[in-house]
């Protein structure tokens, strides 16, 4: 059977999306000479604190650059252990792997499937130093347990906020809390620089210092201004008076161009309303679907803003009356709606089962990648795609 054309936006390529704001940002750029990481892109940065409510933000190449320089900025080395989710993106864990650390999972929370702060503190020992808690699907994590057992044991606490922009937890901003949070601008994140892009903010100027310098070759520029180098401005080494150019270490290039930055920054003045599109739209699939056996919804916990960067639901297949791997081709060949599989536990994987992990370490992830599956949710849906999908998922139901 071919699956039936369908008109509306049932997909979930595209998380965001760009108007005539967005165009003339991009042509204002363009004809400046289109620079690197210039006054827009600074401009973006110190809106995007703002909103967070933090006292730095740093843009950068994407999601993974964020992650992988707060753990240089908190200065992660070989032999550290830091501690983050199985059921997550490999970014997330292997921010630490690339730098040489030691990565551990701790299982997740059955319900909204983000790391269970129960199981948190058993896992720490002398050499963990950072803990990565993912806000998946735009749900924060519960801070704070979670900030409370890292104070205890001195150690820093990096948000992984990719799926959370603008999500809240106790009327606080995602990516706040902790030492460090990184944000994704993805094609697919709740807002996009132009299909890539990511931001760290931070409160401590230590470590903003340090993600300064290496996300732009640990340079420093003396006696001219620049717009890649760290906060300190104007050292002159040697007693030198004239222009001057040093390297601290040897860093990245991980900057952002100004073009995704001013489109960072419309983007960021539309989030809110992006965001309650989401939530409205997940409301009204929940509403649809809260009476179909065999389908777990998603939780919202009290006291939070859950963003639903994704929707996810869980099959039983007992009272469904179809397996995950039955839905997911029925759905995209009956329907024509495409859904995801947001993820695959990351111990299952090549790379982590190469470093010794084995399927039942973490039975809690396991037992609900079995079941799991993303529904496509964005803000473009009109009510007549919701209503499609809402039908589609109730019409595969047998029994």
């Amino acid at each position: 059977m071919s699956a039936p054309k369908i008109k509306f936006d049932l997909q979930i390529k595209y998380g965001s999306e760009y108007g005539p704001d967005e165009e003339r940002a991009v042509l204002e750029v363009l004809r400046q000479g289109a620079p690197t990481s210039g006054e827009a892109c600074i401009q973006f940065e110190k809106e995007f604190a703002a909103y967070c409510g933090t006292a730095h933000a740093r843009a950068v190449s994407n999601g993974t650059a964020a992650l992988f320089l707060s753990l240089v900025g908190l200065g992660i080395k070989p032999g550290d252990r830091i501690l983050t989710t199985p059921m997550t993106w490999i970014a997330t864990a292997a921010a630490g792997v690339t730098l040489g650390a030691e990565v551990d999972f701790v299982d997740i929370d059955p319900e909204t499937c983000n790391l269970d702060a129960r199981q948190l503190e058993a896992k720490i020992t002398p050499n963990t130093k950072a803990i990565l808690p993912v806000h998946l699907y735009g749900q924060c994590c519960d801070m704070d347990a979670i900030l409370a057992i890292a104070q205890r044991h001195g150690v820093a606490v990096v948000e992984d906020a990719c799926h959370a922009v603008g999500a809240e937890y106790k009327g606080r901003k995602a990516g706040s809390m902790g030492a460090t949070g990184c944000f994704s601008f993805h094609e697919q994140k709740n807002i996009s620089t132009l299909g890539e892009g990511g931001m760290v903010v931070t409160n401590d100027p230590a470590v903003f210092e340090r993600i300064a310098l290496y996300r732009s070759h640990c340079t420093r520029v003396y006696g001219s201004s620049t717009k890649y180098c760290s906060l300190d401005e104007t050292r002159f080494p040697m007693g030198q008076r004239f222009w001057w150019q040093d390297f601290d270490d040897c860093g990245y290039n991980f900057r952002l161009t100004d073009v995704q930055g001013a489109v960072g920054s419309v983007q960021l003045r539309k989030l809110d309303a992006l965001n309650q599109r989401r939530i409205d739209n997940a409301a009204y699939i929940s509403a649809g679907l809260r009476d179909v056996p065999g389908i777990t919804l998603p939780t919202v916990r009290p006291g939070g803003k859950h963003v639903f960067h994704l929707y996810p639901i869980q099959i039983d297949p007992a009272q469904f009356g179809r397996t995950k791997d039955d839905f997911i081709y029925a759905m995209l060949h009956e329907r024509g709606v495409k859904v995801g599989t947001h993820y695959t536990p990351l111990h299952y994987t090549t790379a982590f089962q190469n470093r010794g992990f084995r399927k039942g370490q973490f039975p809690v992830a396991e037992a609900v990648a079995e079941r799991l599956v993303t529904l496509p949710i964005n803000p473009r849906q009109p009510r007549e795609a919701l209503d499609h999908l809402i039908a589609s998922v109730r019409s595969l139901r047998r029994g």
